[in-house]
């Protein structure tokens, strides 16, 4: 047995040559995604090497989905995807996926298999026994198998994708219950009572713009446009399994320009003012990156200002939502005005504006109307409708 490295769109492969079958003569090669760099892929060579000259090499057909998973295929994808999806990824195919298919053979696994498997985990798919995951869930585990699978095809492992013909659960449309908000008035008076707190300005922030949380806490200064009245959002700040990290925001178009009003320039403009005199007296040398940060310095953890803001809220006579919910604020409130769709998505840095709408479908209804009263006005004004003869 010999292999060698190959590279395709900017990931290396191992490609091992098993020899030629006895029965059809073909070429027996078996591909092994090493991830985007040179190093990796050696020491994965020289690891499938001698495995297999040790005889703990486990050939595709009798091979597991707990070791193809556990031992190839998360080890392979470490470095291609955003920290978050992976450890998203790790964590229920680990605490999900494994304890009912972890022993199965991976080339005997079927689309049914999977099928019944989310159906199973939406009655009795919590670790500790209680209950059933909600159906979002199970569609979680389900993108990540589907992702593992392709990978098995494109590394021959696999010849079709049983995930694809799966059928996970479908998630129904976000409703009112689930997307919590303010009101105009609720907003304005949880701010006006809370800005004796060193977070204030952060609340602020994420709720003129609706920015994520990890996109406000990983705002630079020099991302940030006085004169031109607006801020790039080209970073984030977040919590994974308890690590804090640099990450990019969730899609393309997450890196976005979000133009502000006068108000909140000034709040950025003074609170640029207190932290550079902050700074002053303690001692510390030149002015921050970071638009917010400790005294020291250093981040804030992402689940402190969690934490703060959920005190904050529980002091205050507004209803109880969470921070994320800041932002479903900024864009119910908008299309409640009557703001565009299509700006209303592009200041949240969503992929498309159809995933905008469907997210604040509960904002629908009333736009409904809204437009039928404007479409009467446009044509009829002060005048009476024609009366059907």
């Amino acid at each position: 047995m010999n292999g060698w490295i190959t590279q395709r769109r900017g990931t290396y492969f191992v490609v091992i040559d098993h020899g030629a079958d006895r029965l059809t003569g073909k070429r027996q090669r078996r591909w092994h995604r090493a991830g985007t760099t040179k190093r990796a892929a050696q020491h994965l060579l020289a690891t499938l090497l001698t495995e297999h000259e040790t005889n703990r090499h486990v050939e595709a057909d009798e091979m597991t989905l707990r070791v193809y998973l556990i031992d190839e295929w998360l080890p392979s994808v470490r470095n291609e995807l955003r920290h978050s999806t992976y450890e998203s990824y790790r964590r229920n195919l680990v605490n999900h996926v494994l304890p009912h298919l972890g022993d199965a053979r991976l080339q005997m696994i079927r689309p049914i298999d999977l099928t019944r498997f989310y159906t199973g985990l939406l009655t009795d798919g919590r670790r500790n026994g209680d209950g059933g995951l909600s159906a979002k869930s199970v569609r979680n585990v389900h993108v990540a198998l589907h992702k593992a699978f392709d990978d098995a095809v494109d590394l021959l492992y696999l010849r079709t994708n049983p995930a694809a013909s799966a059928k996970p659960p479908r998630v129904r449309p976000t409703d009112t219950d689930s997307i919590r908000y303010w009101t105009g008035p609720e907003l304005r008076h949880f701010l006006d009572s809370n800005q004796d707190h060193h977070h204030w300005p952060i609340w602020y922030l994420a709720a003129n713009t609706g920015m994520r949380r990890g996109e406000v806490l990983g705002l630079r200064w020099r991302d940030v446009d006085f004169d031109g009245r607006c801020l790039s959002v080209r970073r984030a700040i977040i919590s994974v399994a308890g690590e804090v990290i640099e990450s990019q925001p969730k899609t393309r178009r997450g890196q976005r320009t979000v133009d502000l009003d006068r108000h909140t320039l000034e709040v950025l403009a003074s609170h640029k003012r207190a932290q550079a005199e902050q700074r002053r007296v303690l001692g510390l040398p030149g002015s921050s990156e970071l638009a917010f940060t400790k005294p020291d310095g250093t981040n804030f953890h992402p689940d402190n200002v969690r934490q703060a803001y959920e005190r904050r809220v529980l002091r205050t006579d507004v209803p109880r939502i969470r921070f994320h919910d800041l932002r479903h604020t900024h864009a119910t409130l908008l299309l409640k005005a009557g703001a565009p769709p299509k700006v209303v998505s592009e200041r949240l840095g969503h992929a498309t504006v159809a995933f905008t709408m469907d997210v604040y479908a509960h904002v629908i209804p009333g736009m409904q109307a809204e437009a039928a009263q404007l479409f009467h006005d446009l044509v009829f004004a002060a005048d009476e409708p024609p009366r059907p003869q």
